[in-house]
């Protein structure tokens, strides 16, 4: 369902928290912005040196404190910093999806993906895709 459609029938408008970083990952989506490529105006960015500096209680806080999901654009094989920053992001993901599902929450609320400097299209659809499987969700709940 677009996000129109949704919005028509008074269905849910998920909220996002995307991480994304300053030299690579920033720079593809600021490109759909400036390329007036459309993605859910409920999306928030903050954006870090790397991101395999996430911190997974962050994610959980994300998802605690009234966001639906968070997505995390990794700077994948391009980051200057670290050598290993898709394998350390990888490894921060599946602990905040192991945090999350303790605290009884989908773990599939948290998605990662590579995004460059020149993904902008690839963001649009992820992202969208993602927001509207958070839609299919439902807001986030603890289960029992």
């Amino acid at each position: 369902m677009s996000e129109q459609a949704a919005a028509g029938s008074g269905g849910h408008k998920p909220k996002v928290l995307t991480f994304s970083t300053v030299n690579i990952s920033d720079i593809g989506i600021d490109l759909a912005g400036s390329s007036h490529m459309h993605y859910p105006p409920s999306v928030t960015t903050i954006s870090l040196p790397c991101s395999s500096g996430i911190k997974p209680k962050w994610i959980l806080h994300a998802i605690e404190s009234g966001f639906d999901g968070v997505f995390v654009a990794a700077d994948g094989t391009d980051c200057a910093l670290v050598p290993d920053c898709t394998d350390r992001t990888a490894k921060i993901v599946e602990e905040a999806q192991r945090l999350l599902k303790e605290q009884g929450y989908d773990p599939a609320r948290v998605k990662m993906a590579a995004i460059c400097s020149v993904c902008a299209e690839s963001y649009v659809n992820l992202v969208g895709q993602f927001v509207d499987n958070l839609r299919e969700m439902g807001a986030p709940t603890k289960s029992a």
